[in-house]
């Protein structure tokens, strides 16, 4: 996901009243007024690391790709191969800039059914993965639908999750990690993903907008705890994933960002391919790295990296991690530097000794 503003109003989740009666705390991310946090950000990331919690990600965007030439559209336009999958998974990817293969986006696909897919883009980055797919796709074989505005999107995510959740619904509880299936709950059909962005287990539901309110207190009922974009943002940066606009966006290839894994060389062409080629050939010149820093003072995006008194890299996300009680970070670093190397980092003229580690930082 983004953090970058978009311009004009701010959109709303159907979520939002549910939000404010709960007293969230609401902020804009993304051009989205989303819910930052409600009991607070430490309470609820310890709540998804050792109990169930539930986040509004509404503000991610859900493209519906359908039709016969669905399946060679996405795979024109998208790094990873969905020929390694089928219908009923999931599968994380990267749409690449065919100039210089900076990720324009990283996004999960939903493989809903044979010629069926939803594509699900960080929040601002909706409109610019519309565009690329319309840019690939061929005249009359797919249909390519924005439904953001049509649903909601809830990620249960903790070891309780399916526990808890199994009292709201046994058949979402029981969608395997990665696998994504039709389920019906009240009479509505919803669509269900073992996927999400914090490290633990759980699934996310993509829920129709006039139901999306029910489902989200029934999860409150079923003990499950509210949770707000920052814990979310906490729990992935301990899990050690990536952010888009700070280790992933402009002038950051996957190569650079260590997920090299997403790119599948043997499925042929595709969007980007001969940029990211050609830096692999050449060798990449920065590569992302996990910093333990000593301390609980957090440091953040921007900060310089040095070694023996010189700057090698920058921090890209930094924070303190509420399960070690101290400050971890990711930065890019050059591609020499190995795991267990001193390193400081220079936050507003002080230096914090930090040591490069391969992440993630909490398993």
């Amino acid at each position: 996901m983004t953090a970058a503003e978009s311009a004009g109003p701010l959109r709303r989740s159907p979520l939002d009243a549910v939000h404010r009666n709960l007293g969230a705390k609401l902020v804009e991310f993304g051009g989205w007024d989303m819910p930052i946090q409600y009991a607070g950000v430490l309470v609820e990331h310890r709540a998804c690391r050792t109990d169930a919690v539930a986040f509004d990600v509404s503000h991610l965007g859900s493209l519906r790709i359908v039709g016969p030439g669905a399946f060679d559209l996405l795979q024109r336009a998208f790094t990873n191969d969905l020929g390694r999958i089928a219908a009923g998974r999931a599968q994380y990817t990267h749409l690449l800039d065919p100039t210089d293969a900076h990720v324009e986006d990283d996004i999960i696909v939903w493989w809903v059914a044979d010629d069926e897919f939803l594509v699900m883009p960080n929040a601002s980055n909706t409109d610019r993965i519309v565009a690329a797919l319309q840019s690939e796709a061929t005249a009359d074989a797919v249909s390519i639908s924005d439904v953001t505005a049509e649903r909601a999107v809830i990620a249960v995510q903790g070891p309780r999750a399916r526990e808890l959740a199994a009292t709201v619904s046994p058949a979402m509880a029981a969608v395997p990690r990665f696998a994504v299936a039709r389920v019906e709950w009240q009479g509505t059909e919803c669509v269900v993903a073992g996927t999400g962005y914090t490290g633990e287990d759980g699934f996310e539901v993509h829920v129709p907008f006039a139901v999306a309110p029910a489902l989200w207190r029934a999860f409150m009922a079923a003990d499950i705890t509210p949770a707000g974009l920052g814990a979310r943002d906490t729990l992935r940066l301990e899990a050690g994933l990536p952010l888009h606009g700070h280790e992933l966006g402009e002038g950051i290839t996957p190569l650079q960002a260590g997920l090299g894994w997403v790119v599948r060389w043997d499925k042929g062409e595709f969007r980007g391919r001969d940029a990211l080629a050609a830096e692999k050939a050449a060798g990449v010149t920065r590569r992302l790295r996990g910093l333990v820093v000593e301390g609980r003072r957090p440091p953040r995006a921007g900060c310089s990296v040095l070694i023996d008194g010189a700057v090698v890299g920058e921090v890209t996300s930094g924070n303190f991690s509420p399960i070690l009680e101290h400050a971890i970070a990711l930065a890019f670093l050059p591609p020499d530097v190995e795991d267990g190397a001193a390193v400081a980092i220079d936050v507003r003229g002080s230096l914090l000794p930090a040591v490069v580690t391969k992440p993630p930082f909490v398993r």
